[in-house]
């Protein structure tokens, strides 16, 4: 497809990386001709220096022939009028990257006005992967499939867990009926697809497909047994924190938050009665522990600075806090928290160029090509990929035992309908089945290339 994307930032150099990757026409704007100069040494795309907003720079950017455009800059207006006027010029499909309460208030009306396809929000959307998490308090991290109803989970195998140093075949008995699947282990700087007489060690990140209700059970099999969150432990009053809130006041969470804005807190106050706002320096470990901090059954880190939030996490680690979630949009602080023992970071900025991706890779499905969403996992050694079965489909009705995938492969999960499948020999794909892949290499675009007996990357449609 052809895709214009507005905004060169962390946001935009993201999808342009990605769709890139997949052999689509991609064409970047930016104002900065330093950041477009650093693009175009990266990346196989056409650049244009310009503003996103003007229709001169988005005619000369190829709008006519456009298939999408993504407005992503930082600036929520210019976003709104980009997105505008490349639909006004005929673009088929936009999206664009909204953070401005307000502007959010009325979004069906605004979009609507605007003829905008999709707004999207990135704090709205880092909040709902925080809620995700708590959900699951012993699972680092939480991708969902299929529209929620498939999950992959990732956890850190812990001395007293019932599978450490046992191959994976001895769980067989406690876990068959259990509609889940090992799909991936993280040892050190490797990546592996087990099989049953793999031997998970201590330290060793295990990667779990399932049901939402599977994977819950299979953390009482492991033998952590973690109660319900009912109290949540906030640093920072800004946008993620607003969103925050709201999810877990429906689950009936008690939230405890520390802002350092005076002005902030009273308006947090006012919107959220029920949460407990505090004036303070959430940097302040005394503060910390006035506040039984330690006590609490989940700790957020949402200050605006990620030095800030890897700092308090590591120190709420330090207390013997059980779950402990940081933001950080810098991808070296985010291993760096990992390494040291914070395993759920959240990317408010990533986690926007992620819906963006699944959007466009939505709009690709409708013209013939399959591949419905794609999430990294293992620290970006693996992908985890959802498809839909089509016609054109090879192998349809064989059973999976009978087929040779590429090294490396695992058909992880298949959902038809409302059925969860995990898969085994005698498991098959028919159309319009959703399918759960993983891959240690990337290549794959199409269903049907990872066939052991297919080249990989093909044009996109």
């Amino acid at each position: 497809m052809n895709i214009i994307i507005a905004g060169a930032g962390k946001v935009g150099a993201t999808v342009a990386h990605h769709l890139a990757a997949e052999h689509h026409n991609i064409t970047v704007v930016d104002i900065s001709e330093d950041t477009l100069t650093r693009i175009s040494n990266q990346l196989d795309v056409m650049c244009i220096k310009g503003s996103c907003a003007s229709r001169t720079v988005l005619e000369d950017a190829g709008a006519e022939d456009a298939d999408v455009v993504v407005a992503a800059t930082s600036s929520d207006e210019i976003n709104l009028l980009c997105g505008h006027t490349a639909k006004r010029l005929g673009v088929p499909y936009t999206v664009a990257r909204v953070r401005n309460r307000d502007y959010l208030a009325d979004l069906d009306n605004l979009r609507r006005d605007l003829g905008i396809t999709k707004l999207i929000n990135p704090e709205s959307a880092a909040a709902m992967d925080i809620s995700r998490m708590i959900r699951l308090p012993n699972a680092a991290d939480v991708d969902t499939f299929a529209k929620g109803k498939a999950e992959i989970i990732s956890f850190h195998v812990q001395p007293g867990d019932h599978m450490a140093d046992q191959p994976l075949s001895h769980l067989a008995t406690k876990i068959k009926n259990l509609p889940i699947l090992f799909c991936a282990v993280e040892r050190g700087a490797e990546v592996m697809i087990p099989n049953g007489s793999f031997v998970p060690q201590v330290g060793d990140k295990v990667y779990v497909a399932g049901t939402p209700s599977g994977v819950s059970q299979f953390f009482k099999v492991l033998g952590r047994h973690s109660h319900r969150v009912r109290s949540a432990f906030i640093i920072g009053g800004g946008r993620v924190t607003y969103y925050l809130l709201q999810q877990l006041e429906k689950l009936g969470i008690q939230c405890k938050v520390v802002e350092k804005n005076e002005a902030r807190c009273r308006q947090l106050a006012e919107w959220f009665p029920h949460a407990l706002i505090l004036h303070g320096d959430g940097t302040d470990p005394e503060l910390l522990t006035e506040e039984c901090m330690p006590a609490s059954d989940v700790f957020i880190a949402l200050t605006d600075r990620d030095e800030d939030n890897l700092i308090i996490s590591l120190y709420a680690h330090q207390c013997g806090v059980h779950k402990i979630i940081a933001k950080s949009n810098r991808q070296n602080y985010s291993l760096i928290a990992r390494s040291a023992g914070v395993e759920s970071v959240v990317s408010p900025k990533l986690t926007t160029a992620y819906q963006i991706l699944r959007m466009v890779r939505g709009i690709q499905n409708s013209k013939g090509s399959r591949m419905t969403a794609l999430h990294h996992i293992a620290n970006g050694q693996a992908e985890a990929m959802e498809f839909v079965v089509c016609s054109s489909t090879r192998n349809l009705g064989t059973p999976l035992k009978d087929l040779k995938l590429k090294n490396g492969v695992l058909i992880a999960g298949i959902v038809r309908g409302d059925q969860v499948i995990i898969p085994e020999g005698n498991s098959y794909l028919q159309v319009d089945d959703i399918v759960i892949v993983i891959a240690k290499d990337s290549g794959i675009v199409d269903l049907n290339d990872i066939y052991a007996d297919s080249f990989g990357l093909r044009g996109a449609l």
